[in-house]
């Protein structure tokens, strides 16, 4: 089984959902016991709590188009446990910062195969989680690298394939739908087509009660054949009635997935523009290439403070023990983030700034906040010496 992790801005019903506080018809109630659920705050509060820290720790209010609460649906497996997700929770916050508040395990949602008849599960967890950063108080600001290691981390935590990454990704899920809504929309339009052939065919002769009377002539039986024709037509209308608002139903749902391959194509396209501009346009590139080193140093520099604080006591004086421990920390980083190892060499090729990434290995942070980069220094002009 294929898994997959994809965070969104919280819905404002979120909770209701999860938490099964109302009654949903795309659900099997006998199965609704089988979810699990765990939290530690209701949204309404974390979003307070958010907003007073931004204010505490900015000075400033957090921006209206902020979303400092996101929610994602992780498919699961049969197996899964709150244990799992738990471990998930934790591997997010460790690596990314992201803090996990709520969790939904939904085992009563799903679909009866039209074919089958049988009952196809559709197992999944929603995980709700805080998206501020404590560092500064705004919300965190992911590269792209990042959201390809929440993948990563979902499939080793639940123990599943990892699913297809991007938007590529989305974009075939999307089509496959697509494709699948417009095969039920066939079937759906063949099965009213012939409800109403029914209708005028000749098979409702069958429904006439006739009797022979004494004289050997046949005779309709008005009140039994007034009734069959009713209930007939009740059942016809009935069924009738539920075709065309499912066929109503399946045409808003492909409406609603072409506009988002629409917006999904849309989105690739600008990727893809984007790329090219990264390989013609030299101001572009190095544009990106510095911000995705300083997102590099920022990882680094957080997996050196972990690395001290898990071994406290160690002896880093000898030089030769602290570069392998720095190429230890660089090669683990570069293996579960996803980062090209040349990114850490092109970083230790500037002399000052290898010397602060050693000097943190080494004594740890100053007491004054750390600057997200470090600044090279300048050299001095050496003054002229004018001899009369």
């Amino acid at each position: 089984m294929k898994t997959s992790i994809n965070f969104k801005a919280v819905k404002p019903d979120s909770e209701a959902h999860n938490f099964r506080r109302k009654t949903f018809d795309y659900i099997r109630k006998e199965l609704t016991s089988k979810n699990e659920y765990w939290q530690v705050d209701k949204i309404s509060d974390r979003i307070q709590k958010i907003e007073a820290y931004c204010k505490e720790k900015s000075g400033r209010k957090l921006q209206c188009n902020a979303m400092p609460v996101r929610e994602a649906v992780v498919v699961i497996k049969e197996g899964t446990t709150l244990k799992d997700l738990h471990d998930l929770a934790r591997k997010l916050e460790d690596e990314l910062n992201i803090r996990i508040f709520q969790i939904a395990i939904h085992k009563d949602e799903g679909h009866w195969d039209k074919e089958t008849k049988d009952w196809k599960p559709n197992l999944h967890a929603h995980l709700v989680a805080d998206w501020q950063d404590q560092r500064t108080g705004k919300t965190l600001k992911h590269q792209s690298f990042h959201y390809s290691r929440m993948q990563d981390i979902a499939s080793e935590c639940l123990g599943m394939e990892r699913g297809t990454a991007g938007s590529v990704g989305r974009l075939e899920a999307v089509g496959f739908k697509i494709r699948k809504k417009e095969e039920e929309l066939q079937a759906l339009e063949q099965k009213l087509n012939n409800m109403k052939s029914q209708l005028g065919s000749g098979t409702f002769k069958d429904l006439i009660v006739k009797n022979t009377n004494l004289f050997g002539k046949q005779q309709v039986k008005t009140e039994e054949t007034i009734a069959n024709f009713g209930n007939t037509f009740r059942l016809f209308n009935a069924e009738l009635q539920k075709s065309t608002d499912d066929l109503d139903a399946k045409i808003r749902r492909i409406t609603e997935l072409q506009r988002e391959i629409a917006s999904l194509k849309k989105e690739n396209t600008l990727l893809k523009r984007k790329n090219t501009e990264l390989l013609t346009d030299s101001v572009v590139f190095a544009g990106e290439k510095k911000k995705y080193l300083d997102s590099v140093i920022l990882a680094l520099k957080k997996s050196i403070r972990y690395e001290r604080m898990k071994h406290p006591d160690s002896d880093r004086s000898d030089n030769s023990k602290l570069k392998e421990e720095m190429n230890n920390i660089c090669r683990e980083l570069s293996l579960n983030s996803h980062i090209p190892f040349s990114a850490f060499e092109q970083i230790f090729s500037v002399v000052e700034l290898a010397t602060a990434l050693f000097s943190l290995l080494s004594f740890g942070p100053s007491n004054e906040q750390e600057p997200d980069y470090i600044p090279l220094q300048k050299k001095k002009k050496k003054k002229k010496i004018y001899r009369g």
